[in-house]
């Protein structure tokens, strides 16, 4: 293989998601860059996979990408995967792709696990068209955001924390109306995966009953449905 810089997606929870051409690619690359070295060397260990890694997240992306790329251009293989799903979306990766880019290095995305797709597909919401917004933000500019997507007419996707959910879905509902329809989904393709449809007062009232666990992803109906 020439050089090449290989987006690996890996499994989001259950491991029998991983590919086989994500296996094969992470045994023949040169480098491996993962978000948390811990998380990648089990996800290794479980394919048989022997290479070498080194870590690559949001508090270095910055420093690594010009080393990545040297390396690239001398004709080795790296391979990026983040700790859960596809490299980019809500994690490290944007950098070092558009750098890879600007250098005339190639790059190749895998298809692989994102958790968004599957929870917009089972939330019976229009998929059509839709709009990713990740996490909101934390701080500044939250409140922008949310007026703003009290007037999208689209279905809208939003990754949240446990710990932040409720919160996150109240706020929603004091934007949207607690009757805006929503679906919500916690720990895709793992064992104790669930999916709660309805209003947003429901699901609010649901979870503020049940304590939230896993990572959730959040489809909201669009205005004017």
């Amino acid at each position: 293989m020439s050089g090449k810089l290989y987006i690996v997606p890996t499994p989001v929870g259950n491991l029998e998601d991983m590919t086989f051409r994500a296996v094969r690619l992470l045994k023949e690359v040169d480098l491996i860059l993962a978000e948390d070295t811990r998380v990648t060397a089990f996800l290794l260990k479980h394919f048989e996979i022997q290479n070498k890694m080194q870590s690559h997240h949001k508090f270095n992306e910055h420093q690594r990408v010009e080393s990545v790329t040297v390396r690239i251009k001398a004709g080795e293989t790296i391979a990026l995967v983040s700790d859960a799903g596809t490299p980019g979306i809500s994690d490290p990766g944007f950098l070092i792709v558009r750098e890879c880019i600007r250098q005339g290095v190639e790059v190749e995305c895998l298809p692989g696990a994102t958790a968004f797709v599957p929870a917009l597909v089972d939330s019976g919401l229009p998929i059509d068209r839709f709009c990713f917004e990740g996490f909101l933000p934390q701080k500044k500019g939250r409140q922008t955001k949310l007026k703003e997507l009290a007037e999208e007419t689209r279905t809208t996707v939003l990754y949240e924390s446990p710990f932040r959910v409720v919160k996150t879905l109240t706020q929603l509902a004091e934007y949207m109306g607690d009757n805006r329809l929503a679906s919500v989904s916690r720990e895709i393709t793992k064992l104790h995966e669930e999916t709660v449809r309805g209003t947003l007062k429901e699901i609010i009232s649901h979870f503020s009953e049940k304590e939230p666990k896993g990572e959730f992803v959040i489809i909201l109906q669009g205005k004017n449905h």
